[in-house]
């Protein structure tokens, strides 16, 4: 019999449930006991009591673990690893920013294949993620990041971790910093812009991102300004939840290879890194320097004609659509190069071959438009900083 191995495909496993007061679908929850990854935030807030009070009156019981810190790393998982399988657990509950949600995946990943090498069989819980910042996607996606005992930020991706429902009541993103904000809402916009070029995209991944786009573009500036906006919270999240569905589809590329590389040896928050990628990225897929004739260039000059931007040319189109990215970093007070962190060069330098190195072996490089070779990446470091 012929075998037909079909690869194109669009996968959404987790059910979404938005706007304001969402969060209490959790008291229709079924289930017996709930072990809650949760970060100090929500804690301080009053959202993780929430989702505990919620919870009891689906008949829930609830253990909670919120040692959750920035990137989290391999003891942080390996804690929470612990006291979940203490927990016996039928539901999993994340309940904060992006380092949340992957603590969460990371645990629940882990637990499978510790249970697979001692022989147990792991019964998945219902993974319920409430991401409390408009970034990651990471509530709708089957990637998490995790930083190695060197320092080395990992990516794991596989389907097992993905969701099963996500929540997002805007209410528990009144209360981010503005610079939280901004890195979190130019995160958005690289998943977006990479799913887009991505050599795995298709017309279900473009229509996604091409909503995103706009919602950002719209909105983002508008709640950099006034995080009570409501409508513009709304749009934020629904914006970075489109652009989760796309690039837990598409992949990523070289803009979040370099980031995750710059952002773990640099202590740099994962946005804000690749922000400062960003432009330099879309000028080395796009071969400006070039014929500015391929692949990337092409679908940078749509994204132009989504924001109405003139694009009479591929060219055209893609200059004016990384001008107008420009234009939004510099609204929401993003700096123009690494120089203006404070680092400094010699001891970027001193880094550049190992950072470009680690780049190279990210899981988000294959599927880039463009395969860069470690010079490449070197060069793109440089014109950053």
């Amino acid at each position: 019999m012929e075998v037909i191995i079909i690869k194109d495909k669009f996968m959404l496993k987790s059910k979404v449930y938005f706007n304001n007061q969402s969060l209490q679908l959790l008291k229709q929850i079924s289930g017996s006991r709930a072990f809650i990854v949760a970060d100090s935030i929500m804690e301080t807030l009053g959202y993780l009591q929430k989702t505990v009070d919620y919870l009891s009156e689906a008949g829930i019981s609830s253990k909670v673990f919120s040692e959750v810190c920035p990137d989290p790393d391999v003891k942080v998982i390996a804690d929470g690893l612990k006291l979940y399988r203490e927990s016996d657990a039928d539901v999993l509950v994340a309940i904060g920013g992006g380092s949340a949600i992957d603590t969460a995946k990371g645990i629940l990943y882990f637990a499978w294949k510790f249970g697979a090498i001692e022989g147990m069989e792991i019964k998945r819980p219902l993974f319920i993620a409430i991401p409390s910042t408009s970034g990651t996607g990471s509530e709708v996606t089957d990637f998490s990041v995790i930083t190695s005992d060197e320092g080395e930020k990992v990516c794991i991706v596989d389907e097992f971790i993905a969701p099963d429902i996500a929540i997002l009541d805007s209410t528990c993103i009144q209360h981010v910093p503005q610079r939280v904000v901004a890195d979190t809402g130019i995160d958005v916009l690289v998943h977006a812009i990479e799913a887009y070029v991505s050599t795995k995209a298709t017309d279900f991944t473009d229509a996604l991102v091409e909503k995103a786009i706009k919602l950002i573009f719209e909105n983002l500036e508008v709640l950099y300004k006034d995080i009570n906006n409501a409508n513009a919270r709304d749009r934020v999240q629904n914006a970075s939840c489109m652009a989760g569905m796309a690039f837990t589809n598409t992949g990523l590329g070289i803009n979040h290879s370099l980031a995750h590389a710059f952002g773990g040896t640099f202590h740099i928050a994962h946005g804000r890194s690749n922000a400062l990628m960003l432009n330099a990225v879309m000028e080395f897929n796009s071969d400006l320097d070039g014929s500015a004739s391929g692949y990337a260039t092409e679908k940078y000059a749509k994204l132009a004609t989504v924001l109405q931007l003139p694009a009479r040319t591929r060219r055209e189109g893609a200059v004016n659509f990384m001008l107008a990215v420009s234009r939004l970093k510099k609204a929401l007070d993003i700096e123009d190069n690494i120089r203006t962190l404070g680092i400094e060069q010699t001891k970027f330098e001193r880094v550049l071959d190992q950072m470009a190195q680690t780049a190279m072996l990210d899981r988000c490089t294959p599927t880039n438009p463009k395969q860069p070779s470690k010079e490449d990446l070197i060069r793109i470091y440089q014109k950053c900083y």
